[in-house]
């Protein structure tokens, strides 16, 4: 019996060196890591074709006899080239090779053998370049095995220069020929159930296929080994906080939080008040919260964190908002600060904490928030410094999650005893996504909108078939301003002119558009310079905003044009989450393909918000028919973020979309794939669920806890936990 098992070193099955280099290439460490690491598509070796019919640049595998073979020396460089002439008695094809004298031993003359390349052309000759081939002395064996050769299914893996799929092939095969017997995760009823192949099996399968059919119950099974092991994980990560003890926090009769409610000067929302109940509840329960509120740019968001803030403050408990950027924080606070009114906010004293304080400053802070007299502290990664400690914190909100890594929110939540957990995203989360990813996090949507919003209209403006329209989105942008409203402008980059650092921000997320010529690109330096230059906006305030100036100077700015002394402010994606500006009434976003729905769909949400109309323009060189204009068309039809939400699952794929909102390449999703297997994720959460109720520590599964330990290794354990 092998003592080859999926937790097996590949330093012990493949050697040490090439054990570096997977490590080094992919992050494989184990058997496991690399028969985890399947074939991207499959390739066929092609029918057999006549010679003669052979389309050139095609895949194909023939039967033929080689008639000649000769090897000469090349002119332009040193070396020799080994042509070989085949036939299959209806035509002729060469063969070649370079630098490869030696064949010239075994491509005799009267050999017949199966030969399979990709048909090239040189000098009106039709050619095979180092193809790869297989000699027979049984002529009948030949043609049969060439059928077979044809139908083999090549696995083509995701690979590097290093490492290219044909030797991962290579690797592969030799860890499957030691492979000993590997335990199944999937419980024997569902396995037969769903008519399913057993583990080794599929592995074999989809490593080493036989037919088509080999893939298609390879890849069925191991999807739902894919999505039974993540949705149990996340299932037994929820279990694991509901096993914790959480201190209640009741509201109080005639407390902050009814105080706050009766001086409101408007009536929350059905989904507000449906929200917030649920948050109220989870604040008394037995165990911490760990909830995720999704909702719409305007939503409300930050009205239903601070409704629970008051609750937590009424028995002494402070809570902490961090937010992604100091220009955010700073709005959080004179949000919150404004929101709870000159009676409230000296009792609570909310209170912000960042990197670019002066010491002074910061250590005022700091002391108010160790002594637990501010009750609310808001502040970015300045929260997390060993300095800064709590007397006694009872609610962490992390505004904009995805902005931040497991460890820096794991970080802020260590500094309390057991808190509870609200998790607040503006970036709608698909039903599947919301149960693959944040399985283990209770979701809750705030989808109804607050009264008295003028709303938006979205136009795209496509600037590469009618030029004239870039000279009318800035004569439209300088009307505005007549108007008394304010202009935002965004560009994909800081400097096209620059490279490197210089050249873009952080946060910017600009795919490259593939298939397209080259065309203007647009950064917040050359659109500063265009303005400047026209007479239009001569007498206008224009500023400017990106990632790269000082903490204290982005602030700054963004405070001036809050206030209304700034008319346009050109920026980066820096404005993207949370700039509250209600006079705000156009965004302009240059080279709006750059940018992915999700994005688009938060930038256009900084205007619109008060009782000004908003308009957005897309302005774009994409051709109509491509990815990047269905972006951004996508996002000028609706706006609900909800269904766009869905939109750029299909446009961009799970991959791209998952990769906003999670961390950590091991934990990316392999075989599944959350738009099409969503029936099957749901399927896999019920069957996780029926497990975990009769078993909850697995030890009647020891398959699908291995799988799991596997899966998961420390880190993602730890990812899982700070979720």
């Amino acid at each position: 019996m092998s003592s080859v098992h999926l937790e097996t070193r590949l330093e012990g099955v493949v050697g040490g060196k090439t054990a570096t280099a997977l490590e080094r290439a992919f992050g494989m460490r184990t058997v496991g890591d690399l028969l985890a690491h399947y074939p991207r598509r499959y390739a066929h070796r092609g029918e057999l074709t006549p010679i003669r019919d052979l389309p050139v640049g095609e895949s194909v595998t023939i039967v033929a006899e080689v008639v000649s073979a000769g090897e000469r020396r090349m002119q332009a460089r040193r070396g020799s080239i080994l042509e070989v002439v085949i036939s299959d008695g209806r035509g002729h094809l060469t063969l070649t090779f370079f630098n490869q004298s030696g064949r010239l031993k075994e491509l005799r003359v009267g050999r017949r053998g199966i030969f399979a390349g990709k048909v090239g052309e040189y000098r009106h000759t039709k050619q095979l370049a180092h193809p790869d081939y297989e000699l027979f002395d049984d002529e009948e064996a030949a043609r049969r095995s060439a059928q077979e050769y044809a139908n083999l299914p090549i696995p083509i893996y995701p690979a590097t220069s290093t490492i290219p799929s044909w030797k991962l092939g290579k690797i592969v095969a030799t860890v499957l020929d030691v492979l000993g017997a590997v335990e199944d995760p999937v419980p024997d009823a569902l396995r037969l159930r769903k008519g399913l192949v057993p583990a080794r099996d599929a592995l074999e399968k989809i490593h080493r296929p036989a037919s088509d059919a080999d893939v298609h119950i390879a890849h069925e099974t191991l999807r739902m080994h894919e999505a039974l092991v993540l949705q149990t994980a996340l299932l037994q990560q929820r279990a694991a906080v509901r096993a914790l003890s959480a201190r209640p926090r009741p509201a109080q009769s005639a407390g902050y939080l009814e105080r706050f409610d009766a001086t409101l000067p408007f009536a929350r929302t059905p989904d507000q008040h449906e929200v917030g109940d649920r948050i109220a509840a989870d604040l008394v329960g037995e165990w911490p919260m760990n909830r995720l509120v999704q909702g719409e740019v305007g939503s409300g968001k930050t009205l239903v964190a601070l409704r629970a803030m008051l609750q937590v403050a009424e028995s002494g408990g402070q809570s902490a908002l961090i937010a992604p950027t100091e220009v955010l924080a700073g709005q959080h606070l004179r949000s919150i600060a404004r929101m709870l009114g000159p009676d409230l906010a000296p009792e609570l004293m909310p209170t912000l904490l960042t990197g670019q304080q002066g010491a002074a400053d910061r250590r005022r802070a700091a002391l108010r928030v160790a002594s637990g007299q501010a009750l609310i502290v808001i502040g970015t990664h300045a929260l997390l410094s060993d300095t800064t400690t709590f007397a006694d914190l009872g609610l962490v909100v992390v505004d904009e999650q995805h902005r931040f890594g497991v460890e820096q929110r794991e970080t802020l939540r260590a500094k309390g005893s057991s808190p509870h957990a609200l998790v607040l995203t503006a970036t709608p989360i698909p039903r599947t996504v919301a149960m693959t990813v944040f399985g283990d996090l209770d979701v809750s949507t705030i989808r109804t909108m607050p009264v008295g919003r003028a709303g938006i209209e979205t136009f795209v403006a496509p600037v590469g078939e009618r030029p004239a329209w870039f000279e009318r989105v800035w004569q439209r942008g300088a009307e505005e301003v007549a108007k008394g409203h304010q202009v935002f402008v965004v560009c994909p980059a800081i400097d096209v002119e620059a490279t490197g650092k210089a050249a873009t921000d952080d946060t910017v997320e600009a795919p490259p558009v593939e298939g397209e010529a080259a065309r203007q690109r647009w950064g917040v330096v050359q659109v500063e310079r265009l303005l400047a230059a026209r007479p239009d906006f001569a007498g206008l305030r224009v500023a400017i905003l990106h990632g790269r100036m000082p903490g204290d100077e982005k602030d700054a700015t963004m405070r001036a044009f809050a206030e209304g002394q700034i008319d346009v402010l050109v920026a980066t994606t820096v404005i993207e989450v949370g700039v509250d500006v209600p006079n705000a009434s156009t965004m302009v976003i240059l080279e709006a393909d750059r940018f992915g729905v999700s994005q688009l769909h938060q930038l256009r949400g900084r205007v619109g918000r008060g009782e000004v109309p908003g308009l957005c323009l897309l302005l774009t060189e994409a051709q109509q028919g491509t990815p990047a204009r269905a972006r951004v068309e996508a996002v000028a039809r609706t706006l609900d973020g909800f269904e766009l939400a869905e939109v750029d699952l299909e446009l961009r794929g799970e991959g791209d979309v998952l990769g906003d909102i999670q961390s950590g390449a091991r934990s990316s999703l392999r075989l599944l794939r959350v738009v099409t297997d969503a029936p099957l994720i749901a399927e896999a959460r019920a069957e996780a669920e029926s497990i975990l109720a009769d078993d909850p520590d697995l030890s009647a599964h020891s398959g699908l806890a291995r799988a799991i330990d596997r899966r998961l290794d420390v880190e993602d354990r730890a990812a899982m936990a700070r979720n």
